[in-house]
């Protein structure tokens, strides 16, 4: 009798834990794919792959923006923060990033806040926030 409990309980658990959302680690190689991108300032085509199409035709990214951050090169990228909501399908990070100014010779240091959402048909993690800023600092 407590062996048949303690195996339907441990089956329980096992199946609790497979219902949990997204794969961790399907996420973290998608977050590590953005900042390598972003680290190695690969801007262009692969940088707005990440991004969510719609959020994207909502709030377009123009040329100027992506020329104004291909001036800089990023010697830092730090997560500061990062919360999930409760469902799991969506996460914000708060970041921090040392850029290099390649004209000037100056560091200036940014934070850009990152909101990433599952998208289940697609069965992907894609950024609702757009591209980092270096006015911003």
């Amino acid at each position: 009798m407590n062996r048949t409990i303690l195996l339907s309980m441990l089956c329980a658990a096992l199946l609790a834990g497979c219902a949990s959302g997204p794969p961790d680690q399907q996420k973290r190689e998608r977050f590590q794919a953005w900042e390598n991108i972003v680290r190695w300032s690969e801007h262009k085509d692969p940088l707005l792959d990440f991004i969510d199409p719609e959020w994207l035709a909502a709030n377009p990214i123009s040329v100027l923006d992506i020329d104004r951050l291909e001036q800089f090169r990023v010697t830092e990228y730090r997560v500061r923060q990062v919360v999930a909501n409760p469902n799991g399908l969506e996460i914000e990070r708060r970041t921090q990033l040392r850029l290099y100014h390649i004209h000037t010779a100056r560091e200036r240091v940014i934070d850009h806040r990152e909101i990433w959402r599952y998208d289940e048909e697609s069965e992907i993690w894609m950024l609702h926030s757009g591209i980092p800023d270096p006015r911003r600092y």
